[in-house]
């Protein structure tokens, strides 16, 4: 699916542009979380807003940021905003940023601008990996077998996805994402992230051409920015953390102020918020350097978001009580989604190669070294 685009909001930083829509944003997600359909208006607000191109390549119409420090804090800032006004947005606009910069990364002249053009017509693309076995196969040109718990399939106009040559590593290819015949959401039945649409996306007999090839293979697998990369969803989870924060201050009544153990719930969840917060800023930063260690950075970084989601999420609850679970309050749609967004693969598998690596070496650097 493509969005007409809007002409270009008049408000300059993408940062601007972003809080301003963060009304709509949250608006339009109350609306889909209760009756669970592909948000298009909400992405239809990012399009307005010009924030669906500013992390494309600059051959694509993309912003020109001073480094790759500049802009992987500017993209920081703009997934905890969206992420804040709504996780399931903030989910399929994480993906949209994920294959905008694989483009950026592995594509060529000819793809990125084709990429602009697509970006004119206000499509939003995915990245798909996650598949049943024996896994998407590319055989003579042709597509077999298809993708589970695809973001946006069926929503979104293009994904980037995983396969399997014949021989060799797995190559990246861009196929369409919102052919009805192909998406299969009948299993996404969850208590939160609904507007996600994280079906199964069945791609046999997809003819691909050189065109739709990005990169080379084994590209996508590629060392430190695959795992790095982790660093840009769990901006997203913060986005909700910080939410549900602010959500929980605001339902505080005057004798939970008053009362210094509520007080020192929020203090939990206040320092809980910006701990993770600290770990995500500082492994962007690696990420934008291609640090060595920021596989290990960014799988710490992982379970230090998790676990300041869960606290914050219990601390929530015992502070404001039965009224955070009551449908239609959004503490309670926070919540839903939260749990849900931080159900990613593989948590204690994560923390444990992040200890390896620290057994072996200090990995937050040699300028700073404890051993």
């Amino acid at each position: 699916m493509t969005l007409s685009h809007h002409t270009r909001s008049s408000i300059d930083s993408p940062i601007a542009r972003a809080e301003a829509i963060t009304p709509t944003l949250v608006a339009l997600g109350s609306r889909y979380d209760a009756a669970p359909v592909f948000p298009v208006e909400s992405l239809k607000a990012l399009v307005a807003a010009d924030i669906h191109r500013t992390f494309a390549p600059i051959e694509s119409g993309g912003e020109a940021f001073e480094d790759a420090a500049a802009r992987n804090q500017c993209l920081m800032r703009i997934l905890r905003i969206v992420g804040r006004a709504d996780l399931s947005v903030g989910r399929l606009y994480e993906g949209h940023v994920n294959a905008l910069a694989l483009f950026d990364w592995f594509g060529s002249a000819a793809q990125k601008a084709e990429l602009g053009r697509k970006l004119d017509q206000g499509a939003f693309y995915g990245v798909w990996a996650t598949e049943p076995p024996p896994g998407v196969q590319l055989c003579q040109s042709i597509l077999r077998s298809g993708k589970s718990f695809a973001t946006g399939a069926g929503g979104l106009a293009y994904a980037i996805i995983t396969a399997q040559p014949e021989q060799g590593e797995r190559q990246l290819v861009v196929v369409r994402a919102d052919e009805p015949a192909r998406t299969d959401l009948s299993q996404w039945r969850v208590r939160g992230m609904r507007a996600t649409g994280s079906g199964l996306y069945d791609l046999t007999g997809m003819a691909i051409d050189p065109s739709h090839l990005l990169g080379r293979p084994g590209d996508y697998d590629r060392e430190p920015r695959f795992t790095t990369g982790a660093w840009r969803f769990t901006a997203v989870q913060l986005g909700g953390i910080e939410a549900l924060l602010t959500q929980t201050r605001l339902a505080m009544s005057d004798a939970a102020r008053a009362d210094p153990l509520q007080r020192a719930k929020f203090a939990d969840a206040v320092a809980a918020a910006r701990t993770a917060y600290l770990w995500i800023r500082e492994c962007a930063l690696r990420a934008a350097h291609d640090d060595p260690d920021g596989p290990a950075f960014a799988r710490m970084t992982r379970g230090i978001v998790e676990r300041a989601g869960l606290d914050v999420m219990e601390l929530a609850t015992r502070i404001i009580g039965t009224r955070s679970a009551m449908d239609g309050e959004r503490i309670d749609k926070i919540i839903r989604d939260l749990s849900l967004y931080l159900r990613q693969g593989g948590p204690d598998y994560a923390r444990d190669q992040a200890a390896l690596a620290w057994l072996d070496h200090d990995a937050w650097g040699a300028e700073d070294a404890l051993w």
